[in-house]
């Protein structure tokens, strides 16, 4: 029975215990080499149109001498920055032989948060500030609306391609305005003022009221 009993819990903890160091993805969980794809959804964000949608505007930048990918995930490698997961793909995926740059767009799923970054030769087209700001503003608000990771994608994508093509920066998206519900709830100020008429209402009515009832009783 007890025999038995250790088989079965021993069975468990080997069933546990690769789960939460398998979802962790560092450098070393993607290829040597620069894949062929130009979406790496390994996170399964993107329904199969929505992939095939990301990856035809990936190629676009292919007219600059740009290899341009999106990389999703499910969970980072302890102590490893989406950014710095970046850096270490540009420079495994740069071949210099080429003539070309590399340009990732990045999607953690388990925080909600992207990045984007570049090998060094596009520093003077794409800066890191623009990088910085189109991974943390204009892909993060797709993303923290409604978990929208195929417009978040594009969005990216379009504003990079169009100042890598030579236009101007389309700049973040507008923050929509947060209106506030009326509330039937009165405010302080509210209350304050409401006293203050009843204590004038009841002493008219006091004023009134009671000089009446005098000249009645005495009157008699």
């Amino acid at each position: 029975m007890i025999r038995s009993l250790l088989l079965a819990t021993l069975a468990a903890l080997l069933l546990l215990w690769p789960l939460g160091p398998a979802l962790a993805v560092s450098a070393a969980d993607f290829p040597e080499a620069a894949p062929a794809e130009r979406v790496i959804d390994s996170a399964s964000l993107l329904s199969r149109s929505a992939s095939a949608e990301v990856s035809r505007r990936l190629e676009s930048f292919q007219a600059e001498r740009v290899d341009a990918r999106l990389v999703t995930l499910s969970q980072l490698d302890y102590g490893l920055s989406l950014e710095e997961l970046g850096r270490r793909l540009v420079e495994r995926w740069s071949d210099p032989a080429q003539g070309r740059s590399q340009l990732l767009f990045l999607i953690d799923s388990q925080t909600n948060s992207a990045a984007v970054v570049s090998s060094a030769e596009l520093d003077g087209r794409l800066t890191p500030t623009l990088l910085r700001s189109t991974g943390r503003t204009t892909m993060i608000q797709p993303i923290r609306e409604g978990a929208r990771y195929r417009q978040a994608s594009l969005d990216g994508i379009e504003r990079l391609l169009t100042v890598i093509q030579g236009g101007e920066d389309p700049g973040e998206p507008e923050v929509p305005a947060v209106v506030t519900a009326p509330s039937n709830v009165p405010s302080r100020e509210d209350t304050v003022s409401s006293n203050a008429r009843t204590w004038v209402l009841v002493l008219l009515v006091v004023g009134t009221i009671v000089p009446m009832a005098t000249w009645w009783v005495f009157s008699r």
